[in-house]
């Protein structure tokens, strides 16, 4: 197959920075997706309905002109989230899922949770009023392997989390291992995850290949081969549990190649292309508009795009690098090919 034609996909995990950062990578989403749900992790994070939709005013105003494409916006979970911000950002239309990240386990995380107890009263609200909550899903307790640390969140907060809170609708996030994929299909109604390209391209390896590679530095890290295998066997199995988020994260240049780099792979530039080399490779390109166009819709109670979106087999060569703000950023396989490439007739 040279040439496939899906309805127009969404992203259902994006950073996209703020100011000059957000307008140097707003377009490369909004150029193959229809929609995406966008982190929350600014400085200061996005913990109200109100910045949330301040926040949405300035990426519609990022956007090219003539651009369709809709940021679907999340707070930030605190230990001071009140059940009435839940409401009012339900009420306000704008707000999609609220984000918990464990404090310290990732980029701008440490005004996480440190204790999901703490949080109890505002998930019984996100249940009541079928807001979804997006977990990133790794302890950051230091003792932990950081190999280990998703397994051990899944075991230890997760699993019971969903049990306790039973209609509650959870997206496992970025998942990077067998045992979360398991968890993920053997759990009740209303648990869902999604998966990076990223993930889905490399195991852990990548990080080493002749030489330490930051820009394949990520969190939750890369993990072993019979993992990686795992989650393409879900992405690309027509399971509605599982769909795209990308997880892109951009870095400026020197954030990356530092003493203490930045966790975070740019993919936006070219996301809807390496998913479909993952199904091709798996022999699996037909199930790519469920994973990529519908699952996540389904989940989080939206339509599908009516237009399409056109990929054909014409490798192109992903630049060196992008402007970004005052700096550069590197994107992933910069300098190297890509199969997949946009139609023209979409826009690029």
């Amino acid at each position: 197959m040279t040439r496939i034609t899906i309805p127009r996909p969404d992203d259902w995990h994006l950073h996209l920075r703020d100011g000059a950062a957000l307008a140097a990578v707003v377009a490369f989403t909004a150029r193959r997706f229809g929609r995406a749900i966008v982190m929350p992790n600014l400085r200061p994070p996005v913990t109200t309905a109100d910045a949330a939709r301040a926040y949405r005013e300035r990426i519609l105003a990022a956007l090219p002109a003539g651009s369709r494409f809709e940021p679907l916006m999340t707070l930030y979970l605190t230990e001071s989230t009140a059940p009435e911000e839940i409401a009012r950002a339900k009420a306000g239309g704008v707000v999609h899922g609220v984000k918990l990240y464990p404090a310290g386990a990732t980029t701008h995380s440490d005004a996480g949770v440190t204790d999901v107890r703490r949080t109890f009263a505002t998930l019984e609200r996100m249940a009541e009023l079928g807001m979804p909550l997006l977990v990133h899903g790794e302890t950051a307790d230091p003792a932990v392997d950081p190999f280990d640390r998703e397994a051990r969140f899944v075991d230890e907060v997760l699993a019971p989390l969903a049990e306790r809170f039973a209609s509650l609708r959870i997206v496992m996030e970025h998942i990077t291992t067998r045992h979360a994929v398991e968890f993920v299909r053997s759990a009740r109604d209303g648990v869902a995850a999604t998966i990076t390209p990223q993930h889905l391209l490399h195991n852990r390896g990548a990080l080493f290949a002749g030489g330490l590679r930051p820009h394949y530095y990520c969190l939750p890290v890369l993990k072993r081969e019979e993992d990686r295998r795992a989650l393409v066997d879900a992405a690309t199995g027509g399971e509605p549990r599982f769909f795209l988020g990308t997880d892109s994260a951009p870095h400026e240049r020197a954030a990356k190649e530092s003493a203490c780099g930045c966790a975070g792979m740019f993919t936006a530039h070219a996301a809807i292309e390496l998913y479909a080399e993952v199904f091709e490779a798996a022999g699996r390109l037909d199930r790519l508009a469920g994973f990529a166009s519908r699952f996540g819709a389904a989940f989080y109670g939206l339509a599908p795009h009516r237009e399409t979106l056109t990929l054909v087999a014409a490798p192109w060569t992903v630049p060196a690098s992008y402007p970004f703000g005052d700096g550069q950023l590197v994107p992933y396989r910069a300098g190297a090919t890509v199969r997949w490439r946009i139609d023209a007739q979409d826009g690029t």
